[in-house]
């Protein structure tokens, strides 16, 4: 908070710093954080938590962890898979699949997400120059995650598979 004088009035403004945010590949410093991550029931259903894609005997090969990182924590994690789980989303030979989307309960409501996914597409051009499409699906019920992957430049085409639990909506970012 700050305080302000001018012409003799004081008011109070709210200064609201935005943390630094970084995707970076996973590394083990970042382990601690993430095996303590903890979801709300509600969106738990809808992800993979990352203590558990961690143990994948496929990480690093067709799926290779990304941590959303700020002042050094990690506060969110998501996969990018390639291979041929993509191709259950895609028919794009250099597209990535991107999943097991998650923030950490405790640092949720701070732009992490939405900042996270806003540097995906740079993200990809520098560590992935070949991809040139990273693809999803959310469930249609995931209302929270919809938004925020629209407002990122995701679009939807109109194409749908289904999961687990129910229709998935597959939604597109353009990398190239």
């Amino acid at each position: 908070m700050g305080l302000n004088n001018f012409y003799g009035v004081l008011w109070m403004e709210n200064y609201t710093k935005q943390q630094t945010v970084n995707l970076v590949k996973y590394e083990e410093r970042f382990e601690k954080d993430l095996l303590s991550f903890e979801l709300p029931l509600d969106q738990a259903q809808f992800t993979g938590m990352p203590r558990e894609m961690l143990q994948d005997e496929q990480i690093n090969k067709n799926k290779i962890p990304v941590v959303i990182e700020s002042a050094g924590e990690a506060v969110g994690f998501f996969l990018l898979n390639k291979g041929e789980r993509v191709k259950e989303y895609s028919d794009n030979p250099h597209a990535y699949l991107l999943s097991a989307f998650s923030i950490n309960e405790k640092q949720q409501g701070k732009g992490y997400a939405k900042q996270g996914l806003l540097l995906l597409k740079d993200y990809m051009k520098v560590y992935f120059p070949e991809c040139d499409e990273v693809v999803l699906g959310v469930n249609h019920k995931n209302i929270a995650a919809q938004q925020v992957y629209l407002k990122t430049g995701f679009i939807d085409k109109g194409f749908r598979k289904i999961g687990k639990l129910g229709e998935q909506f597959i939604l597109h970012l353009q990398i190239k």
